[in-house]
């Protein structure tokens, strides 16, 4: 038996049910307790694409595998969605010509220009990861084929397969230490074999489902009749919350209900003794989040821009206007910046910011929403910052999609870098010189961060319990307290010197509370320039940016 077109389909669309239905498990692995753009979400939803109109799609092998890739690689989300779409987009390229149907090393040799392609775009490859799982599953499979001299005999090949991916994810935490200490393994790697599940279940006769997919159902609205500016809120926010100990039963969060309810519209809410199950209509989806996560673990979440997606049905009726997305250069530079918080999106603006895409911790932005936002700006090239290291890559990926201008994505980690990138940038300068400046501000930053744990852990010799407050400089957790306060003291004790400070505080925060933070910095650097501002960013009561 070889593998067609067909075949290669229905094992991708059962691999991404696969991963959909065990995305809860894979999150549930996540090692650190900052609130995070869980795995188990950032994965399932890179694949969701393949299991729209792709599940009719017809063609030969390397059509069907290119179409996959693509569909994956526009819908990635995380570096662990990244990592999964360039897989997938190295099986498409050793495919790229195939008309016929796949033996077993035709297959394994598409699977290894999938790690190879997977390896290529991260920097440092740490082994114990997604990585890991994906390079010996394949070189055991290659090993295998080269032994037997066997060709045909697919379903033995995915048997072998998926147990070298169970048996090097299960040898994950010796590889990394963090993972041995907080007992489990590598949350991407328990994600592909998901994957690999769920293709050998299709290949097997018996393909996996999503558990809650529901058919798709025609409208004959006519969309073009109603305004996308008619809108009042922009975002269809949904999420589970799996209940803490604390507020187990029903009707014990009767305040978050309340809160829900003035921060938008077409409320549904449910409060089951061990799950709440909430949707809104808001414009402030990270608030309403950040609000749910008080209560527990996020178990799904799912958030769509209306405003988006009325635009594309009323420009699916109207195809000759579908190309007003796309703006003509009308300038040499462009800035598209990513963040969360209404004070912080005026902030990027006033900083001459073309376009800002909602997006950060908790809620990781797609390859296509950063492609879409690009297209946009009107500019012959187009600086991208991401600020936030889970959204570096996806944002490389957009950047090699677009083709008609250029894309310059900039390694910001945080909205202090992104702040100070924007900063360092002179209209007279070239775009090698500039980047280079740009960079160099970047490096000059430090960011302080104050947030919550979500989850009992240890970090180090360091126990966190679930509500403590966690201080973490340049994204690594350095300390935990009862009070913000303190976190911040125990963190500026590791910066010595500063000559600019600004402080960022957040959703919840007063500005008298933002006020006696600033005064604490003012006081540990008597000589610098103490700035504050309402970022009214979720998740972080305060990030601070020291220069």
């Amino acid at each position: 038996m070889k593998m067609n077109g067909s075949m290669y389909r229905d094992m991708v669309v059962s691999a991404a049910c696969s991963l959909d239905n065990q995305k809860d498990t894979i999150n549930n692995l996540n090692v650190f307790p900052v609130p995070d753009g869980d795995t188990g979400i950032n994965m399932s939803l890179t694949m969701s694409g393949v299991r729209g109109d792709f599940v009719s799609f017809t063609g030969t092998l390397g059509e069907c595998a290119q179409k996959a890739a693509n569909l994956m690689l526009r819908g990635a989300r995380g570096n662990s969605g990244v990592i999964l779409s360039l897989f997938f987009r190295g099986i498409a390229k050793a495919w790229a010509h195939a008309e016929e149907a796949a033996d077993c090393r035709e297959i394994v040799k598409g699977f290894s220009r999938g790690v190879a392609e997977a390896y290529k775009a991260v920097m440092n490859p740490t082994e114990g990861t997604i990585l890991t799982v994906m390079r010996v599953m394949t070189e055991k499979a290659a090993e295998k084929i080269e032994e037997e001299q066997w060709e045909e005999n697919l379903q033995e090949l995915f048997a072998l397969m998926l147990q070298a991916a169970k048996d090097t994810l299960q040898q994950t935490p010796e590889l990394l230490p963090i993972l041995k200490q907080a007992g489990v393994v590598d949350s991407g790697g328990c994600g592909f074999v998901a994957v690999i599940e769920g293709m050998k279940a299709c290949l097997d006769g018996h393909p996996i489902t999503a558990v809650e997919s529901k058919p798709r159902q025609n409208s004959a609205a006519d969309f073009g009749a109603f305004q996308t500016e008619d809108i009042r809120y922009a975002y269809c926010t949904e999420c589970i919350v799996g209940k803490t100990p604390r507020y187990a039963g029903e009707n014990t969060t009767k305040d978050l209900h309340r809160f829900i309810m003035k921060l938008g519209d077409s409320v549904v809410y449910v409060d089951d003794s061990e799950l709440i199950k909430l949707h809104v209509h808001t414009n402030d989806p990270g608030r309403v989040l950040t609000e749910a996560l008080r209560y527990g673990a996020l178990e799904t979440v799912k958030i769509e821009n209306m405003k988006q997606q009325h635009s594309s049905l009323s420009d699916a009726a109207q195809p000759a206007e579908s190309s007003a997305q796309i703006a003509e250069p009308e300038k040499d530079y462009g800035f598209v910046t990513v963040c969360m918080g209404q004070g912080m999106e005026d902030l990027f603006r006033d900083l001459a910011a073309d376009q800002i895409v909602c997006g950060g911790q908790t809620m990781n932005p797609s390859t296509d929403e950063i492609v879409a936002a690009v297209q946009k700006t009107p500019a012959k090239t187009v600086f991208v910052l991401p600020n936030n290291k889970n959204i570096y890559m996806v944002s490389q990926q957009a950047a090699k999609i677009v083709k008609d201008r250029s894309v310059v994505v900039l390694n910001t980690a945080s909205v202090p870098e992104g702040v100070a990138a924007m900063l360092a940038f002179d209209l007279e300068m070239s775009c090698e010189d500039n980047a280079a400046a740009m960079q160099a501000a970047i490096e000059h930053v430090t960011t302080l961060a104050i947030t919550y744990a979500v989850r009992d852990t240890e970090i180090g010799e360091t126990a966190i319990k679930e509500g403590e407050i966690l201080g973490l400089v340049n994204g690594k957790i350095v300390c935990s307290s009862v009070t913000k306060e303190d976190c911040v003291r125990a963190m500026i004790e590791s910066v010595p010197e500063a000559s600019v400070v600004t402080v960022y505080y957040g959703e919840g925060v007063t500005d008298a509370q933002a006020q006696a933070v600033s005064a604490l910095l003012q006081s540990r650097y008597p000589d610098a320039e103490v700035m504050t501002l309402c970022g009214a960013q979720p998740v972080y009561s305060y990030i601070i940016s020291i220069e």
